[in-house]
């Protein structure tokens, strides 16, 4: 190995939780060359602070791989580093920065928006942490592209906005059953407490929010691929093919077989459960929110969704 990282390639998937993000990210981590990293944007809090487990299931400070990245990064991973990046995050990689961060992207001169005199030091050092992680992982696993599923649209601005060179898949899935999930008791399997539940109508302007920023990054020039879930479950390989030589890769995709894929180890430092997934997972479209969420609810959620829900292709009756 070189005595500094390689520079590597960052292919950062968006969207809203519960829109087949984790599922993208597994199936991408098996093409040869890819190394998915889970949610970068949670490894600080959850991983360097919490000692939360790795997809490897080892906690983070005792998982080889990262010990590995935290070293060559940054000499080693600390409780003031990740306070230091938290801090940063908190005041650049905020939603309500979009716009500011949207104005540096077409490099007009930024209002004041609330940007702090201070924002573009901060949006660089914030950036930089991410940059030499990424680069640390890519070396570390011999791959020249790293996954980033942090899924959060500020986090990709951030990075486009301080230069990093960044493909964004743009993960959209049918807003009622994304509220649907949202909606449904789920224990966190690091420790058994329930995640966050939201309601449909909180779902929906999240659901709005994210993809409409998304869109934004694509209108600035920043290199963004749109992936639908239900296309990903009714035609993977199709769909995988695709978006694998949008990236720049050889579309080899041995491990997918008979309406379904074969999933190895994967070193994801936070995510939903299926991060921990390891062996033959089935790739079958999921319709049961049809019949489970009450009707009441999809209405809901169609009419606050309108008419984005319509471009992305979701017209089907309601229960």
């Amino acid at each position: 190995m070189s005595d500094s990282p390689v520079p590597v390639r960052v292919v950062f998937v968006g969207g809203l939780g519960r829109s087949g993000t984790t599922l993208l990210e597994r199936l991408l981590g098996e093409v040869p060359g890819v190394v998915p990293l889970g949610e970068v944007v949670h490894l600080w809090a959850r991983g360097v602070l919490a000692d939360e487990a790795c997809g490897c299931r080892e906690p983070f400070g005792s998982c080889p791989f990262w010990r590995k990245v935290g070293e060559r990064a940054f000499g080693g991973w600390s409780e003031g580093l990740a306070h230091r990046v938290l801090a940063l995050r908190h005041r650049v990689d905020r939603t309500r920065r979009i716009p500011v961060l949207a104005q540096l992207l077409t490099e007009e001169r930024p209002g004041d928006g609330g940007w702090p005199s201070s924002g573009m030091a901060e949006l660089s050092e914030y950036a930089a942490a991410h940059r030499r992680l990424y680069d640390a992982a890519g070396e570390v696993a011999g791959c020249p592209i790293v996954i980033d599923s942090s899924k959060h649209a500020s986090l990709a601005f951030c990075l486009a906005a301080a230069g990093v060179d960044v493909h964004v898949v743009h993960v959209v899935r049918d807003p009622r059953a994304v509220a649907h999930s949202w909606h449904r008791r789920v224990a966190r399997p690091e420790d058994g407490r329930p995640m966050t539940r939201w309601s449909p109508a909180r779902t929906s302007l999240h659901w709005l929010a994210q993809n409409l920023s998304l869109e934004l990054l694509a209108r600035r020039g920043v290199s963004v691929t749109r992936i639908r879930y239900e296309d990903l479950l009714g035609a993977p390989a199709d769909t995988l093919r695709r978006l694998v030589a949008r990236i720049g890769l050889r579309p080899r995709l041995d491990f997918l077989a008979d309406g379904g894929a074969e999933l190895s180890m994967a070193h994801t430092a936070s995510g939903n459960p299926m991060r921990f997934t390891v062996g033959r997972i089935g790739l079958t479209p999921d319709e049961g929110w049809r019949t489970a969420a009450s009707g009441r609810h999809q209405r809901l959620v169609a009419a606050l969704t309108w008419p984005l829900m319509h471009k992305y292709g979701y017209r089907g009756r309601l229960a």
